[in-house]
């Protein structure tokens, strides 16, 4: 299991630009600017961003291709609109997936009146082009994943309690991200925006230590 601490992440952004513009990003992969060849990626997983907009703050429209953009919307309102004609507003508990395929652009705003934060996580699919997709859910429950069998993936979503345990997926590799709170994995104590990357987990679970959020990937690969 390889812990990666919050306070480790890249900042990313123009450092002139990034903090008047009402944008902070952080990166718990190689990104952009931020290369770095012994943390490329883990499994299909390319990219877990947290990004912080300020209201009025957005990406103006830009390109993906080849790419599974999935995207967890933790407090706010993001306004999405892409080529494909799709427009929605997701919200907290929401779960967003952008199949860039071939190719597609996209816009991402916060036209709302309070700060929005999301986590947007980018998976290598098994198969490269295709027609570009769009899924949207919304409130997503603890008891359902949400299949990506495009990149060999599920995302699980877990909100528990202070003392209670929740299961690890039995896979080639399980990614966990910590949203919110705090919990105990394997003996380690990761907070909000420490993760953990671990190859063939059996019989892990994690214990909330306060009441917390965590999004686990259950890899077919790593």
């Amino acid at each position: 299991m390889d812990v990666r601490r919050s306070g480790d992440r890249f900042r990313g952004g123009d450092p002139a630009t990034g903090d008047s513009a009402g944008i902070e990003t952080l990166h718990a992969f190689s990104f952009g600017r931020f290369y770095d060849p012994d943390n490329l990626r883990f499994g299909p997983i390319l990219a877990c961003n947290e990004e912080r907009l300020a209201p009025g703050a957005g990406f103006d429209e830009h390109p993906h291709s080849h790419t599974e953009i999935v995207t967890w919307v933790v407090e706010g309102e993001l306004t999405h609109r892409d080529s494909a004609a799709h427009a929605t507003v997701v919200r907290a508990g929401d779960v967003q997936h952008l199949s860039s395929a071939a190719g597609v652009r996209h816009v991402e705003r916060n036209d709302g009146q309070a700060p929005l934060t999301f986590i947007q996580m980018w998976l290598a699919p098994l198969e490269p082009g295709g027609e570009p997709s769009y899924t949207h859910v919304a409130g997503i429950a603890d008891s359902t994943p949400y299949a990506l069998p495009e990149a060999g993936a599920m995302l699980h979503v877990r909100r528990v309690f202070e003392g209670e345990r929740t299961a690890v997926p039995d896979a080639a590799g399980v990614y966990v991200h910590v949203v919110r709170g705090r919990v105990l994995l394997d003996g380690e104590e990761l907070a909000a925006g420490d993760s953990a990357r671990i190859t063939e987990p059996r019989g892990l679970e994690v214990e909330a230590l306060e009441r917390a959020e965590v999004l686990l990937w259950e890899l077919a690969g790593v």
